[in-house]
């Protein structure tokens, strides 16, 4: 962005009235590589570029985009967006603050530069290996393996931000993410499971994973739920597993926890800071500084530094996750939080890395506390209402506890309750924390984020089943 073009468009923000101005301009490079039936079925890469300007005229939003760079283009999108604003002014001016000036433009890396393997340098041919490997290795666990699907995506951006405040950023961001997804069958009968891990940085990191240990993970896994029997529906206690288990946390706690959600009044925990809405045991983190870890960032969208963000502190709620508009509505401090998609999106507060903190609990302890009821080692998709923290979740592993111990394998079970009932409800915490990529939708569009927990007990909950 050329500073001249900048200072023009501020220009134009400010003689519209507006309070706050800023330039959000994008260039993304993403690419992926597919396997399935053991060919290559998808090969796509494409470069996508343009600029957003959002006016804030106090908290009120307007947001537009373009993808000419064009000093008359982006003028014109600001008097397109404020036009309302500027007939309301009867021709009149807008503010006659002192001149823009800018900051020397300081340049941020998500990655680890210098072991960076560039996607857009090194091409497609190095993600081979990892797919034709994935793909023998799940096939030969069983010859009840009828379908697997390999897939390696990649996306390397650069991004300018500046805003009518000086700041003047640019960030240098890239993500990998892979999948492994094995289907197996008996009969009439067919069931997939998945593995997909994600990182920031480039082709480097295709050595800290192995497609094997990925293909026999979900091969085996699949192989294990297919015989499964269904577990009978009712309230009972689960003992949830580490890692995407806290997918749950993520959608029917985490997004009511987001200041877009509080400054419209649209989440139970509204008016609840300083309250305990869970027991002691219960800790939860948004950290956007973990390094390496697919939810992180330097810098937010909006030019605040990351920082880790303690929600919950012993069942105590702390604070929310905002963006510049969500923190000046609610009456908190920035958190570093505002995220987009693209240079398509305004930024809003979002999620990054997700968690409930390890406790002092053993997986055992919490096995052997209840007489019946569910192991969810490991969880699938599911759906959430964030307004009022209904969610229905899918087990993707599940089995049976009795007496104490882990027994049968059980299918077709889903776990059906609203977030701020169930988190009193947590009763032990276990020490063994993991975390595991995903992607969140939202109003800002489709963003990376981590989710994890260590394993966990519920006492009651209500479980879907036959």
């Amino acid at each position: 962005m050329n500073p001249s073009v900048a200072v023009k468009i501020f220009e134009a923000g400010r003689s519209a009235g507006a309070d706050f101005v800023e330039i959000f301009e994008e260039e993304t490079r993403s690419s992926s590589l597919g396997l399935k039936d053991s060919k290559i079925e998808t090969a796509t890469a494409g470069t996508d570029y343009g600029i957003g300007i959002r006016l804030l005229y106090g908290t009120e939003v307007l947001y537009g985009f373009t993808s000419d760079d064009s000093e008359e283009a982006l003028v014109n999108l600001v008097k397109t967006l404020a036009f309302g604003r500027i007939a309301a002014m009867n021709g009149g001016e807008g503010s006659a603050a002192k001149p823009f000036e800018f900051a020397p433009a300081k340049r941020v890396c998500d990655y680890n530069a210098a072991a960076f393997q560039d996607p857009r340098v090194l091409g497609q041919a190095v993600k081979q290996d990892f797919l034709f490997r994935a793909d023998k290795t799940a096939r030969g666990i069983s010859d009840k393996i009828v379908q697997v699907t390999v897939g390696v995506t990649d996306d390397c951006t650069h991004i300018n931000l500046l805003n009518s405040e000086g700041l003047n950023v640019e960030m240098d961001r890239s993500h990998l993410r892979l999948s492994v997804s094995v289907t197996a069958a008996d009969g009439s009968e067919r069931l997939t499971s998945a593995e997909r891990p994600g990182a920031i940085g480039g082709y480097e990191l295709l050595a800290n994973y192995s497609p094997e240990d990925m293909a026999n993970s979900a091969g085996e896994r699949v192989l294990r739920m297919l015989t499964a029997g269904y577990i009978p529906g009712g309230q009972m206690p689960v003992v949830m597993g580490n890692g995407f288990g806290g997918v749950i946390f993520h959608e029917a706690c985490g997004h009511p926890l987001e200041t877009e959600s509080v400054r419209r009044n649209a989440s139970p925990f509204c008016g609840k800071l300083g309250t305990a809405i869970g027991q002691p045991c219960l800790t939860a983190i948004d950290d956007g500084t973990l390094d390496g870890v697919w939810g992180s960032l330097k810098i937010d969208d909006e030019g605040t530094p990351a920082q880790r963000t303690t929600l919950i502190e012993n069942g105590i709620l702390k604070t929310y996750m905002s963006d510049r508009v969500g923190a000046k509505e609610v009456g908190i401090g920035l958190t570093g939080s505002a995220r987009r998609e693209s240079y398509k999106y305004a930024p809003v507060s979002r999620m990054r890395n997700t968690f409930i903190a390890p406790g002092k609990d053993s997986l055992d302890d919490m096995i052997s506390s209840v007489d019946y009821g569910l192991y969810a080692a490991r969880m699938a998709g599911g759906s959430v209402n964030p307004a009022t923290g209904e969610f229905n979740f899918a087990v993707d592993e599940g089995y049976i506890i009795r007496d104490g111990k882990i027994c049968e394998p059980v299918r077709g079970a889903a776990l059906i309750g609203k977030g701020h009932e169930i988190m009193p409800k947590i009763s032990m915490v276990g020490s063994d924390l993991e975390l595991a990529a995903g992607v969140c939708g939202a109003s800002s569009g489709h963003i990376p984020v981590t989710v994890g927990q260590p394993s966990i007990k519920v006492d009651q909950i209500l479980v879907g089943g036959r």
